[in-house]
């Protein structure tokens, strides 16, 4: 049962800290392309000028769409790591 606890803790901390790292990169490359491909940075709720409408929507979408796959992908390869570490625990000793 210590077990189980073990690896649901184990797997829920490293599935956050992964997706969040990763949501953070994909949010940074998507700037970084915004940036190359417009010449200025996405827009931004807190932006004092008054971007259109158009070209928050589409920044929006392409942010949220680049997040959530890389989340995808994230705790895909997150949920398989940590099946092999607990795999690797049950291993009777030699």
């Amino acid at each position: 049962m210590a077990d189980e606890e073990t690896q649901s803790t184990f797997a829920k901390i490293t599935g956050l800290v992964v997706a969040g790292a990763v949501a953070w990169i994909a949010g940074k490359a998507v700037d970084a392309a915004w940036k190359a491909a417009s010449g200025h940075k996405p827009p931004k709720p807190e932006d004092d000028d008054d971007p259109r409408v158009a070209e928050v929507v589409a920044a929006a979408a392409i942010t949220a769409a680049a997040v959530t796959v890389a989340r995808v992908f994230a705790t895909r390869g997150t949920k398989k790591f940590v099946e092999r570490v607990d795999r690797n625990r049950r291993l009777p000793k030699a």
